[in-house]
């Protein structure tokens, strides 16, 4: 058994950054990925501890950065476990000050960057930090090496990836805030940072490599900033022939870049459990991963990244981002169903479709028959408030089914709704809809329905508002209308009384008289509304309970059809 030892100490960053440290980011890490908005955070917060009366830097407070965890021996070479964030935006921030500096303070900050090789002592030249593959070239040439900083400038505007772009940004972010600053301001801050900045460094020694995994794993669970994806990409790379290992690294970040988010990425991995296992989760994800999906399903570590791992992402790129190729028939509805369903339920039924789209993504005409009766059973889901677990437990037996080859289409598959889910369907519908989950979307897809489908909604403006106020006016002609409080009660809340608008609320329109409302209100400044619901409304003289009953009739006949209900 190797044998481990742990240390931790604080050092001042004139410590980190010296020959004590050669720093290099594991395969297994995630890229960079701290955006202007932490970086700023970094250097507001520096500012502020520096910001002291004491005329002295030695008497300035100490500044703690937080902790970092390394694996590392009792030689430099030390590999970032947790805290590469962090010592990339320090080496960014340190360079920005070394090209603000005037010029007899530059090869001091130099070394903190870069140790400079000696001929006599046999040491090469070599960075103080080192990224992982795909990004050290960029961090050298542009961050650490001299001058590097001119040439980041002139790539303003240019695509990079995201991690590229992220270093980029921070390091223009502190150009921008740091250049309007006189000499002896930056010299403070460049002196405060070196000398008066501590880390806490917990230095792991370890004499093989399974050992760092471990403790890869066990500081995950106890909080740090990682997740299930660094975890299993860990042990996956870690179980190909070294000299592959870059290759599915690089393949690895490929897929996850090509996703919109990390949470996108992560989600994934618990899509997959899902998927294999066809069972709610009972432990943890990992866990279950490694029982049902890798190795628990005999995959190699390369078939997993090439056949599941890239073919699942491509088809979650698909849903998340609506993209379903155009030159396939029915592209266009299909990927209208996935806008709908990316509203809806907190993905919950992504797993199914993930799997249906997997299998079948060539069948446009199936595509789009599953994706329409899964919507209509997700809304039931919600507008009905069936409880987490039993949609959960819906979604694994619909897995279930296409796992055993089943008719997804007869009356009896867990896709489709039994009668009594139907008919308590059409009762919430029927009922008050407005107080319920998905108004908006239940009032969008009715209008979409009775536009043919030629319309088309920036979903962030509209806003639901009724026909009939919530609280009229005692003196207004609803009170003539509408006398009763009971009769008030049964229509204000139902789709009969609801409309779209295009614009927010407003407190005092919501109770004008309808004439008035009419013209104010429900139309745009050329006197017509974008909604086909609201349109009808516009047609009529008054608004009265015999024609909310009528409305109320005719859009519960168009959900009937919409959802073959």
């Amino acid at each position: 058994m190797s044998k481990m030892t742990i240390h931790g100490a604080e050092y001042t960053i004139r410590k980190v950054f010296s020959d004590d440290f050669v720093f290099t980011i594991p395969l297994y890490q995630r890229a960079y990925s701290w955006t202007t908005e932490q970086s700023e955070d970094l250097l507001q917060d520096l500012l502020r501890a520096m910001d002291s009366d004491e005329e002295s830097i030695d008497e300035i407070p100490p500044y703690f950065l937080g902790s970092i965890v390394l694996i590392k021996g009792e030689e430099p070479n030390s590999q970032i476990i947790d805290g590469q964030q962090r010592l990339t935006t320090l080496t960014m921030l340190l360079s920005v000050l070394r090209s603000l500096s005037e010029a007899e303070y530059v090869e001091s900050l130099t070394a903190f960057l870069c140790e400079q090789g000696n001929i006599i002592t046999g040491t090469p030249k070599r960075y103080r930090l080192r990224l992982r593959e795909r990004d050290a070239k960029f961090f050298q040439k542009h961050i650490q090496n001299e001058g590097g900083l001119e040439s980041l400038k002139k790539m303003k505007d240019m695509p990079l990836p995201p991690s590229q772009k992220n270093i980029r940004d921070n390091t223009l972010g502190f150009i921008r805030e740091l250049q309007g600053f006189p000499p002896n301001k930056l010299m403070k801050l460049t002196q405060f940072i070196i000398n008066r900045c501590y880390l806490i460094i917990v230095a792991v020694s370890t004499s093989d490599l399974d050992s760092a995994y471990r403790v890869f794993s066990v500081l995950n669970s106890r909080g740090l900033d990682l997740s299930y994806q660094d975890i299993l990409k860990a042990e996956i790379i870690s179980a190909i022939l070294p000299e592959q290992q870059e290759e599915y690294s690089v393949i690895w970040e490929d897929i996850e870049s090509n996703l919109l988010d990390q949470e996108n990425f992560e989600c994934l991995f618990s899509d997959l459990r899902m998927i294999y296992s066809r069972k709610p989760l009972r432990k943890g994800v990992i866990e279950e991963f490694h029982q049902y999906v890798y190795p628990g399903s005999g995959l190699t570590p390369q078939q997993f990244i090439d056949d599941v791992l890239k073919r699942y992402a491509q088809a979650l790129n698909y849903i998340i981002k609506a993209n379903y190729p155009s030159t396939y028939p029915k592209a266009k509805e299909i990927n209208k169903m996935f806008k709908w369903l990316n509203q809806l339920d907190f993905q919950n039924w992504i797993p199914p479709t993930l799997h249906y789209f997997f299998h079948n993504w060539s069948q446009s005409d199936q595509m789009l028959r599953f994706l329409t009766d899964l919507e209509r059973l997700v809304v039931s889901f919600v507008v009905c408030r069936v409880p987490h677990y039993r949609r959960i437990d819906r979604y694994c037996e619909i897995l279930q089914a296409m796992y055993d080859g089943k008719d997804l289409y007869a009356p009896n598959s867990p896709l489709q709704l039994k009668m009594g889910e139907r008919e308590e369907f059409l009762k919430k519908l029927d009922g008050d809809i407005y107080q319920g989950p998905l108004c908006r979307y239940i009032l969008l897809r009715l209008d979409e329905k009775l536009s043919e489908g030629k319309a088309s909604y920036d979903y962030e403006t509209i806003t639901v508002e009724h026909v009939l106020p919530q609280r009229p006016a005692p003196d207004s002609e609803w009170m003539d209308t509408f006398p009763v409080k009971e009769i008030r009660d049964k229509y204000v809340h139902r789709l009969g009384n609801l409309v779209l608008l295009s614009q927010g609320k407003n407190m005092r329109a919501e109770n004008y008289d309808f004439d008035v409302k009419k013209r104010r209100y429900f139309t745009t400044k050329d006197g017509i509304s974008p909604f086909v619901l609201t349109t009808q409304v516009l047609r009529y003289r008054e608004w009265i309970p015999a024609i909310v009953d009528q409305r109320q009739r005719d859009l519960i006949g168009a959900l009937r059809s919409l959802w073959s209900l």
